[in-house]
């Protein structure tokens, strides 16, 4: 309870509301040295502090801290990590696992460190992107595949679940094909804008 005190009294005492009253509560010291306040400076000194702290503006809370972009990639890179390893336990037919392959294959270039991630780390949509296929899409897309395999032999002749793994992997493929091609194109317009501030300065 003392510690809540102490800490309220030291946040007023360095918040706005009290440096602007102390800093108006000063210059009613001055008018008395003065002589303007005569004998009733203490009314004078305490008005003044009070305006100052009725007309100083209020607090502005801090902003959340929020883990920078480069700091989110290398989370999700260790979560690459720990799929791949998951991955690395599971027998895939053949279509499926060279999807699977193609597939991580595109992650492993997209989250490796370098120019890419400062590329990446300008595209909150594209972590998501990323951060989805990594922590969801792709062990929900093989767990139900080893799950519904089970089950499939069980009830012989329903449709093969590696058709719906390899076609969920290909979307995967897309989605994350498109994000790779929408990185390059910021890259080459970023090239085709310095060529232009080049020209341009050159005359």
């Amino acid at each position: 309870m003392a510690t809540n005190k102490t800490n309220g009294v030291l946040a007023y005492l360095e918040s706005r509301k009290n440096l602007t009253g102390s800093a108006l509560g000063v210059a009613g010291l001055g008018l008395t040295f003065a002589g303007i306040a005569g004998p009733y400076w203490p009314v004078v000194v305490a008005g003044l502090y009070g305006a100052g702290a009725l007309i100083a503006p209020p607090e502005r809370p801090s902003l959340p801290d929020f883990p920078d972009p480069s700091a989110q990639l290398d989370e999700v890179r260790t979560d690459f990590g720990t799929l791949r390893a998951y991955l690395a336990d599971i027998e895939l037919p053949p279509a499926a696992a060279g999807r699977l392959t193609e597939l991580t294959e595109l992650l492993t270039a997209l989250l490796d460190p370098g120019w890419v991630a400062e590329v990446l780390a300008r595209d909150p949509e594209g972590i998501h992107a990323l951060s989805r296929a990594v922590r969801q899409d792709v062990p929900e897309a093989v767990d139900t595949f080893v799950r519904t395999r089970w089950w499939t032999r069980l009830t012989p002749g329903t449709e093969p679940p590696e058709r719906h793994l390899e076609r969920q992997l290909g979307l995967l493929h897309d989605e994350l094909g498109r994000l790779a091609a929408a990185l390059r194109d910021a890259e080459a317009r970023r090239q085709e804008s310095h060529t232009r501030y080049l020209e341009d300065r050159s005359g």
